[in-house]
């Protein structure tokens, strides 16, 4: 039975926005205090939003409601999502920091020293695709490119601001990547075809991206940058992930794959023991801990959001705002842009606006796999170019810590792919709303 709209019951979503974007603001720009947005226990303020979604509505039983929010939970989607989330974590730990500097180093290597800038973006879109972390390429490469620019000469802001172009791009494509996960489970797709629809808006702009960073560099007169040792074998889990996925194998294979292979090489080759080995695959896991906490917290409240009519209201003023096909796949990506604004972490976003786009794209009539595809790409289009966001604050702090001093507003107009991913997302729009379904 269809519900009726009821705004109210929009108000949880409100009380976390207000919550989490209020203290943020104050611990990042009133307080000072470093990665403030991520100083506050989203955990708690979900459990807040929770709470007042739990006391709207008397006329339903707290157990009527607790049965509601089970439902949400133990959705199929849901339940493999956390699955997927805990496996990908446990590859990102095997695999570690020296495999990602292999693929750096390993490229550095054999290109001129004049293309080092697009070397650092092709390296970085490498390893976040491989390794499904974002914030995780840009620790490990950044200090890579404040290396780069001290021996090249080229500028800072620049070297970084092609990291994160590239750490964008893997995180918005990976296979492992759990803004992936989330948009694929939130819309019923699977992996491979929202990876198709993906690469269609990705690459154009990476392409575009990349001869801006070569036009910039070529008139550089650079000797050989200075490389230091790797081993090749440490980017063999990385390709195996890469071509699995791109294949169509499950997912769960893929990563078992990649967690042998990676686990194989690295004891083989004497990177780590295999006691430190465990320990990186449970800090691998536990990391995902907090993004499997507010899957199941968000997937409750929005269970009971749907129950009182939140969905209906939301999608009734989407039906006034949005007109035709283009206007209905605007809304799905400027709801996660919104979002993501808010909570300055793309993960979160899509989980928050998974459901409700749902409801659109069937109101609409988009595929699973196309609003999947919008999902991750405008989620990482804002997350990419927002001053406070993880990836922006991280790779200051690391850029930071080898004595380069940059500004996020300096390295902002050098976020090239951001920008494209943007309009090419606006032009994919225009041209796949056109099509005859």
């Amino acid at each position: 039975m269809k519900k009726q709209a009821n705004a109210k019951a929009l108000l949880p979503i409100l009380v976390f926005l207000v919550l989490y974007l209020g203290l943020g603001i104050v611990f990042e720009y009133v307080m000072k205090i470093s990665m403030g947005f991520y100083s506050i226990p989203i955990v708690v303020v979900f459990l807040i939003a929770l709470l007042v979604a739990c006391l709207q509505n008397k006329e339903l039983k707290f157990d009527e409601k607790i049965a509601i929010m089970g439902q949400g939970v133990g959705d199929k989607n849901i339940m493999t999502m956390i699955l997927i989330f805990l496996a990908a974590g446990v590859f990102v730990g095997v695999t570690g920091r020296s495999s990602a500097e292999a693929v750096a180093y390993f490229l550095l290597s054999v290109t001129p020293a004049w293309t080092a800038v697009a070397v650092l973006f092709v390296a970085s879109c490498f390893v976040s695709t491989a390794m499904g972390t974002s914030c995780g390429t840009i620790t490990l490469i950044v200090p890579i490119a404040v290396a780069v620019s001290n021996v090249s000469g080229f500028s800072l802001p620049l070297c970084i601001g092609s990291v994160m172009g590239g750490a964008m791009f893997g995180d918005n494509l990976s296979f492992i990547s759990d803004t992936t996960i989330a948009a694929c489970n939130t819309q019923g797709c699977a992996m491979k075809d929202k990876f198709r629809a993906n690469f269609k808006i990705a690459l154009p702009a990476a392409i575009v991206t990349l001869v801006l960073i070569l036009v910039s560099s070529r008139s550089a007169n650079l000797a050989q940058i200075e490389i230091p040792s790797y081993n090749m074998l440490l980017l063999i889990p990385y390709v195996l992930v890469l071509v699995g996925g791109i294949i169509g194998w499950n997912v769960f294979v893929v990563l078992l794959i990649g967690i042998l292979s990676g686990s194989i090489i690295v004891l083989t080759t004497g990177t780590v023991d295999s006691i430190s080995l465990l320990g990186n695959m449970g800090s691998g896991a536990s990391g995902m801990f907090e993004t499997i906490l507010v899957t199941i917290l968000v997937s409750s409240m929005c269970g009971l959001i749907r129950e009182y009519g939140g969905f209906e209201s939301l999608l009734a003023f989407i039906r006034r705002t949005f007109k035709g096909s283009v206007g209905g796949r605007l809304g799905v990506g400027l709801l996660v842009g919104a979002m993501d604004i808010a909570t300055a972490n793309n993960t979160v976003a899509i989980v928050m606006a998974g459901p409700i786009a749902k409801e659109i794209s069937d109101e609409y009539g988009i595929s699973p796999k196309e609003s999947a595809s919008l999902l991750d790409t405008f989620s990482c289009v804002f997350q990419g170019i927002i001053p406070y966001g993880a990836q922006m604050l991280l790779a200051i702090s690391a850029a930071a810590e080898l004595g380069g001093k940059v500004s996020a507003f300096e390295i902002i107009p050098c976020l090239f792919y951001p920008f494209l991913l943007a309009i090419s997302s606006v032009v994919f729009i225009i041209i796949n709303a056109k099509k005859p379904k």
